[in-house]
């Protein structure tokens, strides 16, 4: 099979956007966001961070309850990205990623790791169909 480079380079690009509106949407609290980034399907996996598991859906509650318990503020900063396609309308992504927050007391914590996303072209463009965290280390906590 022939792969159109400028076709790869367009969709390297807009996976990247889609890791940008993941990180976006947690760090502005734009839960409803979320159903850009990922499949209506979606399956999330925070546990290696000592979060949850489960649904688009439910990960979308469980953030918007759950990170305002423990945090005031957070943000993220990704580098790395890197893409392998698995045909024309499927990729694995990796993400390096550091999330500093603030705790409710002030003090500061950060976790840091890789975003492991199974990412799929869909109709309405690249969306992750599955999400899977693994922090590399901790500070803070």
């Amino acid at each position: 099979m022939t792969v159109d480079p400028l076709q790869q380079i367009s969709d390297r690009i807009e996976i990247a956007d889609v890791i940008t509106r993941y990180t976006r949407a947690v760090d502005l609290r734009e839960w409803d966001r979320l159903d850009t980034v990922f499949t209506a399907d979606a399956q999330i996996d925070y546990t290696s961070t000592g979060g949850t598991a489960g649904s688009r859906d439910e990960i979308k509650t469980w953030l918007a309850e759950t990170l305002p318990l423990f945090f005031t503020d957070w943000l993220h900063l990704v580098g790395q990205l890197d893409v392998t396609f698995d045909g024309p309308d499927a990729a694995d992504v990796s993400a390096y990623f550091t999330n500093p927050m603030t705790m409710l007391d002030g003090e500061p914590v950060e976790v840091a790791g890789l975003y492991h996303h199974r990412m799929i072209r869909t109709p309405d463009g690249w969306r992750s169909e599955r999400l899977t965290e693994q922090k590399v280390w901790a500070r803070g906590l």
